[in-house]
């Protein structure tokens, strides 16, 4: 029997039943992801496996430098298959890390490969992998098609013309795909040589010049609308924490002007500016109707060397250790109290903060909508085996399980979707281990096959309602 069996991560009949009943055929809905749109509309073809596996995976990068394998052989001009058999030696070494389950798991699902990848192997599936990509079933919208995938919402600045999604509108391949709006550059003034070049793109997008806060407020204004019209229902933030200062307006468009001069604002301008800027997106995503969802916890850009050598996104990010509690509440509640709340789902990067995000979102909930405000899945670092119990067992003993959208791949790889079978695994591997050891009734069995249908699939249709 080989590795990645029926049964994988399944323990017990229970799991075993819950999953092949309640989880295994049902589509993917993913609403959060890295894929490029262009990509996917130009159905891309894959050169070979190492652009596919390798290209831009930061999770293996790190592994592999962990494992003393020299840059050149990772992001440098080593050949395709230098860089696949390196690679491959380092597998073996990534046992109990989720790259061991995930790699095979591709392997089996993605090529049909169930042997186990390491030195000896590397060369006899590195060309099967790349013969199978050189065949237009391998392309990049066969990939997605591949794994039942509904529905894909990419991630995408304010500033983007949508042009390639407009594309795959007009030639459709049976997914949908849904620009998903992240604002992130426009709150930037941290550095504002960048900012000021930002804005020059905003502006242009937006078909305004933008010479003061109000301006750029009404320019994203412009944006917001263009991308709802593209069917974007849905906003994203990446923050270190929760900003909530307190602030005037007239302060706001001091700071801006600050900026536009070209002169770096304080640390405590940047917070100010930042509690304005949330709060103003906020209040625009809940009145379009939109989901807005909230990455927090992330310390970027650390390698001070790397990062002039290769750029951001590469590797050398990192969990961080800012308080987010009393921000995150102050936040919500100016929110509630103006009636501007829509549904949140929030995501922490620190598993310390587990709890504090679940009772943070269960204080708003106002039963309006199940599951209103929603602590969304193990994200990045915490999207692993032990992540996802620890998030679970937090929803669960301080929430709802049962209203959890489940599972996202926030991923820039064409074949991560094995991680949402993966997700499924676990959660019934959860929930299996509490009926036989009788925390859950046996008798219950049909009631909790359909939680983890729920959870794998239909909350998230009737929650997001693409």
């Amino acid at each position: 029997m080989s590795f990645i069996n029926k049964d994988f991560m399944l323990p017990n009949d229970a799991a075993r039943q819950l999953y092949h009943e309640g989880a295994e055929t049902l589509p993917i809905i993913d609403y959060h992801c890295h894929l490029i749109p262009q990509m996917i509309a130009d159905n891309y073809e894959f050169r070979d496996i190492t652009e596919l596996w390798l290209g831009g995976d930061h999770y293996k990068w790190r592994a592999m430098r962990g494992n003393g394998v020299p840059e050149e052989y990772i992001t440098g001009s080593k050949s395709s298959w230098e860089k696949f058999q390196k690679w491959a030696e380092t597998v073996p070494y990534t046992m109990r890390n989720p790259l061991y389950h995930w790699t095979h798991l591709e392997l089996s699902r993605v090529f049909g490969i169930d042997k186990l990848l390491g030195p000896d192997t590397a060369r006899e599936i590195f060309e099967e992998c790349n013969a199978k990509l050189a065949t237009p079933e391998f392309r990049g919208q066969e990939l997605i098609k591949k794994f039942n995938v509904e529905t894909v919402c990419t991630t995408d600045d304010p500033a983007d013309d949508l042009r390639y999604h407009k594309q795959i509108a007009e030639h459709p391949f049976g997914v949908k795909v849904i620009p998903a709006w992240r604002p992130d550059k426009a709150m930037a003034i941290e550095n504002p040589k960048a900012y000021k070049e930002y804005l020059e793109k905003l502006g242009e997008a937006a078909g305004m010049e933008i010479d003061s806060y109000t301006d750029l407020i009404q320019a994203l204004q412009n944006r917001h609308d263009f991308f709802a019209s593209m069917g974007c229902t849905l906003s994203d933030h990446g923050l270190d924490t929760f900003y909530a200062e307190d602030y005037k307006q007239i302060e706001i468009e001091a700071i801006f002007k600050l900026v536009l001069l070209g002169k770096t604002p304080s640390q405590g301008e940047i917070n100010k500016f930042r509690s304005a800027f949330l709060h103003d997106m906020a209040v625009m995503d809940a009145e379009a109707g939109w989901t807005q969802q909230f990455h927090v916890g992330a310390i970027r850009n650390n390698n001070t060397k790397m990062f002039n050598q290769l750029g951001p996104d590469t590797g050398y990010d990192a969990i961080h250790d800012l308080p987010v509690a009393e921000a995150g509440h102050r936040f919500f509640d100016r929110l509630t109290l103006e009636g501007k709340l829509c549904k949140t789902i929030l995501y922490c990067l620190n598993p310390k903060d587990n709890e504090v995000m679940m009772t943070m979102a269960y204080t708003f909930n106002d039963g309006t909508y199940p599951g209103k405000m929603q602590f969304g899945s193990g994200w990045w670092f915490l999207d692993q085996e032990d992540g996802m119990r620890k998030q679970m067992n937090a929803l669960s003993v301080l929430g709802l399980l049962s209203r959890f959208v489940g599972m996202l791949t926030d991923s820039r790889s064409f074949i991560s979707y094995p991680r949402h079978e993966y997700f499924r695994r676990i959660l019934c591997s959860v929930l299996g281990a509490d009926i036989e050891a009788g925390k859950l009734p046996a008798s219950e069995m049909p009631f909790i096959t359909k939680m983890v249908s729920d959870i794998s699939y239909y909350n998230a249709k009737n929650y997001f309602n693409f």
